[in-house]
């Protein structure tokens, strides 16, 4: 697709007026930049780049590489660069380029949130389920509508790939122009908790916020369920809090069954607060009459703008408080019943979520992303009421994550499955048999599931579907729509849908 933006040319020190404590070295008063960039591989003539500390690399080491590619100019954290000398471009001091590259970004794209009416969806589980749903019901108001998330993003009707849920600032705000210029005017985008603490979303100016659930995940990164559950927070204070700031009036919509939903609530300086679950009868959106199958969910929600009938076409029972948590975001619009239906029918299913796999075989094969303990659960737990026979899942745990889980996630399929088959997921550069021992340790005891370690992938979807018989259900977890597996340095072509498809027809 056309990228959807005019080509730009912003003074230096309009960027700088946008970073505090920023100063600008060398005559860059009258120096034009054509773009912000953090990656200097993607450095071109005119270019600001901004030389950012990451998990493997120090952009510094990267400044003399963009201004060969031509960089018009280069922003430095203090103290981390210095040389002797004339630099040969102007450069801009910062406290921190981290920090910095959010303004940097929004003030390049002219503010570009500020002419959308934006929600963001923050969540261990549900955030792609519930972005799409919200995007439907905003179609279904007429509405040319962009998305951001784990599956890519789409502008207007335009599918773009991604390879992180939030992106870095200067991709997020590039997207957020593009939609605007392709005649947007709203958005739903995930927001993940390294995005929010590591400030990506800084001058993102949401309309709504989601919270969907918080359990166990990331804890590599944040180290503890406190300092998690305060980054999602972030969401419903700090974005809630610049929003209001902005005039917009912000609604936080929050999962009255998950216990964080009342710390959120406790904190957030929203405009307005609606809450959703399925198990909280208070709640001011709530199912009545739910009825499941593996292809369709039926229910009627009770809301303060009335009775909405839902009909989605996939299953999966914790799709019901998706499809609440996106019918919280109609109501905080004043749609009508009518329209959040109907963009809710009209929702296709999603990639890699509780997705049905039929090659002409006498079970069912299910593929889904669930890769934290709680996904694992609703997944086998979804499972079980449409299964006669036995349930059978194949399952492992990445490599360089949380190693925390791994015990966990063991045990609930011990629990919950009667076949369990422990296998590799994305080792990275951890050795799969290590990791499998590691999730073995939740799953000793007398009583549950038969237990098989096989970590070649593609072997173990093939027992799994070898031992299957009529009226047995196979789960395929943890990788969902992905279509790769990364084995050490390597990323190889791996497909859950079509290795379950080509072992059944084997």
């Amino acid at each position: 697709m056309q990228d959807g933006t005019t080509k730009r040319a912003v003074p230096l020190s309009h960027l700088a007026e946008a970073v505090t404590g920023a100063a600008l070295v060398g005559k860059g008063d009258a120096t034009l930049v054509t773009g912000v960039e953090y990656d200097s591989r993607q450095v071109g003539p005119g270019s600001l780049f901004v030389a950012v500390s990451g998990e493997k690399f120090d952009g510094h080491a990267f400044v003399t590489q963009a201004v060969a590619a031509g960089a018009a100019a280069v922003v430095v954290q203090e103290g981390l660069f210095g040389g002797p000398g004339p630099f040969p471009v102007p450069l801009m001091t910062v406290p921190d380029t981290r920090r910095a590259l959010a303004p940097l970004a929004c003030r390049f794209w002219d503010d570009p949130t500020s002419r959308l009416y934006l929600a963001g969806v923050t969540g261990t589980n549900g955030k792609t389920t519930t972005t799409l749903m919200i995007d439907s019901i905003a179609r279904a108001a007429g509405d040319t509508t962009g998305t951001i998330g784990t599956l890519g993003a789409t502008v207007a009707d335009h599918a773009l790939p991604g390879d992180r849920t939030t992106p870095e600032a200067p991709d997020l705000q590039r997207l957020f122009a593009q939609m605007l210029g392709a005649g947007a005017t709203s958005a739903a985008i995930e927001v993940a908790s390294h995005a929010l603490a590591l400030g990506r979303t800084e001058g993102c100016l949401f309309d709504v916020g989601v919270f969907t659930n918080l359990t166990q995940d990331h804890l590599d990164f944040h180290g503890t369920m406190e300092i998690y559950r305060d980054a999602k927070g972030l969401l419903f204070t700090h974005h809630a809090e610049a929003a209001r700031a902005a005039g917009k009036d912000f609604t936080a919509v929050l999962n009255a069954d998950d216990r964080a939903a009342a710390f959120y609530a406790a904190r957030t300086p929203a405009s307005r607060t609606l809450t959703y679950g399925v198990e909280s009868p208070a709640a001011d959106i709530r199912p009545e009459g739910v009825t499941l199958a593996v292809d369709h969910i039926r229910f009627t929600a009770r809301t303060p703008g009335g009775s909405v009938p839902v009909r989605l076409g996939f299953g999966g029972t914790f799709n019901v408080a998706n499809a609440l948590a996106a019918i919280g975001y109609g109501t905080a619009r004043g749609l009508s019943p009518e329209i959040i239906a109907a963009g809710l029918a009209d929702c296709p299913p999603v990639p890699g979520r509780f997705q049905p796999v039929r090659a002409g075989q006498d079970f069912a094969v299910l593929v889904d992303y669930a890769h934290t303990p709680d996904g694992l659960e609703n997944v086998l737990r979804s499972a079980r009421p449409l299964t006669t026979g036995r349930l059978i899942v194949v399952f492992g745990c990445g490599g360089n994550r949380d190693r925390t889980k791994r015990p966990q996630m063991g045990r609930l399929a011990r629990d919950l499955a009667d076949i369990a088959i422990v296998t590799s997921d994305n080792p990275r550069r951890e050795e799969p048999e290590a990791i499998i021992d590691e999730i073995l340790t939740g799953m000793d005891g007398a009583s549950g599931a038969a237990v098989y370690r096989e970590s070649d992938r593609r072997a173990a979807i093939a027992l799994a579907v070898a031992a299957a018989r009529p009226g047995d259900t196979v789960v395929v977890a943890g990788k969902g729509h992905e279509n790769y597996q990364i084995l050490g340095d390597q990323t190889i072509h791996f497909d859950d849908v079509e290795v379950a498809s080509e072992e059944i027809r084997r």
